[in-house]
C-alpha cells in the first residue's frame, strides 16, 4: 500500500506548488490599485479637509501671507486753490493776475501687512474668537486729476510765464490741502472702519473653509481699547 500512494503524492505536490505562486501574482495588481486609491484619498483629504488643530492663528497668517499691502478705502473729493501773480518793473507792480482752480483729488488708505506677525493675533478657544491688532493706516500721496480741473483767471494781461506760475502754485496748494483733508477725523474714521470690515472678511471666510466653523473675528488698531467680553 505504501508503494501505491507514492505516485499520487508525486502528482498532487507539483500542482499545489504551482497554484500558490499564481495566486500571489494575481493579487499584486489589486494590491497596487488599493495602495493608489488610498494615496489619492489621503492627498485629497490633506488638501481640502486637513487643518492643524488648535492653530487658527497660523491659518489667519497664511491668508495674509501673499498680501504685502491691502487697499481698504479710497476717497475722491475736490479742492479749491487760488494764486496771485504780480509782475512789474523797478519794484512797481504793473500787471496782476489771479487764478482759481477746482481740482479733483483721490487719496487711498492702505494696510501694511508685511509685518503682521503672530504677536498681532490672539485666539480664544472658549468663545472661538480671533483677535487681530492692525498697524496704523498708510495714506497715499494725493493723486490730482489736473486734466479735469476747472480754472477761473482774472487779469488785464496774463503772460505765458504768469499762467505757468499760477498753475504750478495752484497744484502745489491743492496737494497740500488734499493731504490735510485726507487726515480729517471723519474721513479717517470711515477708512478705519472699512479696514476692519475688509480684514474680517479676509479672515472669516478662509477660517471657515479651513474647518474652524463660524469664527468671530475682532479687529482693532494699535492704541484702541479691546472690546469687553
Amino acid at each position: 500500500m505504501a508503494d501505491d500512494l507514492k505516485p499520487a503524492e508525486q502528482t498532487i505536490a507539483p500542482e499545489l506548488r504551482e497554484q500558490r505562486p499564481l495566486a500571489r501574482v494575481q493579487a499584486v495588481p489589486w494590491l497596487i490599485v488599493i495602495l493608489l486609491l488610498a494615496a489619492v484619498a489621503w492627498l485629497g483629504w490633506r488638501a481640502f479637509f486637513y487643518h492643524e488643530e488648535g492653530d487658527p492663528v497660523g491659518s489667519a497668517m497664511l491668508a495674509f501671507e501673499k498680501q504685502n499691502s491691502l487697499t481698504v478705502f479710497s476717497s475722491r473729493f475736490e479742492v479749491v486753490a487760488e494764486s496771485v501773480d504780480r509782475r512789474g518793473v523797478l519794484n512797481f507792480d504793473l500787471l496782476e493776475s489771479r487764478q482759481a482752480a477746482i481740482i479733483p483729488a483721490t487719496v487711498e488708505y492702505r494696510l501694511d501687512l508685511s509685518n503682521m506677525d503672530r504677536d498681532r493675533f490672539a485666539w480664544d478657544a472658549g468663545s472661538e474668537t480671533l483677535s487681530v491688532v492692525l498697524p496704523p493706516l498708510r495714506i497715499s500721496r494725493p493723486n490730482l486729476d489736473e486734466g479735469a480741473q476747472k480754472t477761473f483767471t482774472e487779469g488785464t494781461y496774463v503772460s505765458r510765464d504768469a499762467s505757468a506760475d499760477l498753475a504750478r502754485n495752484n497744484s502745489q496748494q491743492a496737494e497740500r490741502k488734499a493731504a490735510a483733508f485726507a487726515k480729517n477725523p471723519e474721513v479717517l474714521a470711515l477708512a478705519r472702519q472699512a479696514a476692519k470690515d475688509a480684514v474680517r472678511q479676509n479672515l472669516a471666510i478662509p477660517l471657515q473653509v479651513a474647518g474652524y466653523g463660524e469664527v468671530t473675528v475682532e479687529v482693532r488698531f494699535d492704541g484702541e481699547t479691546p472690546p469687553r467680553n
